[in-house]
């Protein structure tokens, strides 16, 4: 089998790249290790996607954003961080960008099955569902890919979207910056008597760090990431003493609490790859960035690299050129990595900071924290950059 392009991987970021690339006389093929009723109906898996303003137009772009049911879409008005059990808050308000709201909040499985549903549309875009990739050999004018059930395919451009544990990143021999936060991280919704407010919360505790992504109606995403020890006496606990034991880790600020459906619990590892492309190849979503959620901005930065990659694509298709060549991966690497690196240091930087019991790191944060909120600047710059508002 000959095309021009395969994505291996038909996450968010491989289905957004192949919607992003049809209907430009390129053949696309997606290969995917979960079966076909898997993708078009993906399930449950309790992560809330922070999206921007700049996210949210490109998925309008590529058709997804008509296709999420009204209820699925919740505003994100303002956020503020909280440190320890000070009483003190930084507020971060979307008015000092000048928009309504910093971003909105979309179920990961809304945005999964929406694109699944846009990509079955395009007749350019083929699929190998419960397949993987076992080999590749990189030649002067394709890539030899052996597929899982032994088929071949060759292709002009291989994209890895396979996730931050990539193992096409593997079998391409590009390294990663792999760091292990050695934390676990659990979410569910929850009811709550307090309202929210549309505004979101990061709360950095002494021991463990609490997130609060406001839903519609007085409900929310919560998110708490614990040693894995201390997680698994969390799990373990039925849902009313789960429900009693986080009412108390939130201070009780939101008064009452009940739990929604299923608790869903994910490692904290962050990956920068070395690379984001070689000779035939390159790398978009988590198999190039695998952020910490601090910043919500995993999703974002993938949606972005799909974007840059098939921009890069399809500049050098229209101009009659090869779009697996040297000049055109190499540009969307140094696009994408210019757009993620500082982010992404800094993301860690935070994570390390906040994470430190010892006393000097905890005057350091609050110290932080006051700081900025003082600084109106400061926070109108974190606030354009959280709501990538045109």
């Amino acid at each position: 089998m000959h095309v021009d392009i395969a994505i291996i991987g038909a996450g968010p970021a491989g289905l957004c790249l192949a919607r992003a690339l049809s209907g430009q006389g390129l053949s696309i093929l997606l290969v995917e290790r979960q079966a076909l009723n898997a993708l078009a109906e993906p399930a449950e898996d309790g992560r809330e996607i922070a999206l921007t303003h700049a996210s949210r137009a490109e998925l309008e772009r590529l058709g997804l954003w008509t296709r999420f049911a009204a209820e699925d879409v919740s505003p994100l008005r303002d956020a503020q961080v909280l440190n320890g059990s000070s009483p003190f808050a930084l507020r971060i308000d979307a008015a000092l960008a000048g928009a309504g709201q910093l971003g909105y909040l979309v179920p990961n499985q809304a945005i999964r099955r929406a694109a699944f549903a846009v990509v079955s549309e395009c007749a350019d875009i083929g699929l190998r569902d419960q397949r993987s990739l076992q080999s590749v050999e990189i030649g002067a004018e394709s890539a030899r890919l052996e597929l899982s059930d032994g088929e071949v395919v060759h292709t002009r451009l291989l994209v890895a979207a396979d996730s931050r544990f990539s193992e096409t990143r593997r079998l391409l021999g590009i390294g990663a910056r792999m760091e292990d936060f050695g934390k676990t991280m659990l979410v569910c919704r929850m009811a709550h008597e307090q309202p929210h407010r549309q505004v979101a919360w990061e709360w950095f505790g002494y021991g463990q760090t609490l997130a609060l992504l406001p839903l519609n109606g007085d409900c929310s995403s919560v998110v708490l990431t614990l040693p894995q020890r201390e997680m698994a006496v969390m799990q373990a606990l039925d849902e009313e003493a789960f429900a009693r034991d986080i009412e108390r880790r939130f201070a009780y600020r939101l008064g009452g609490m009940r739990l929604l459906g299923e608790r869903h619990c994910y490692p904290l590892v962050g990956v920068y790859s070395d690379r984001f492309g070689g000779p035939r190849s390159a790398l978009i979503g988590d198999a190039a960035v695998g952020m910490h959620p601090v910043t919500a901005h995993g999703f974002n930065f993938g949606l972005q690299s799909a974007r840059r990659l098939a921009t890069e694509v399809l500049d050098a298709h229209r101009k009659g050129q090869d779009i697996g060549a040297h000049a055109p991966l190499l540009k969307y690497a140094l696009r994408h990595r210019l757009a993620t690196w500082p982010l992404y240091q800094a993301t860690s930087l935070i994570a390390g900071l906040y994470n430190d019991r010892r006393p000097p790191a905890r005057l350091l944060r609050n110290a932080g924290l006051r700081l900025a909120q003082g600084l109106p600047p400061l926070r109108q710059a974190i606030a354009r950059h959280l709501t990538q508002h045109a």
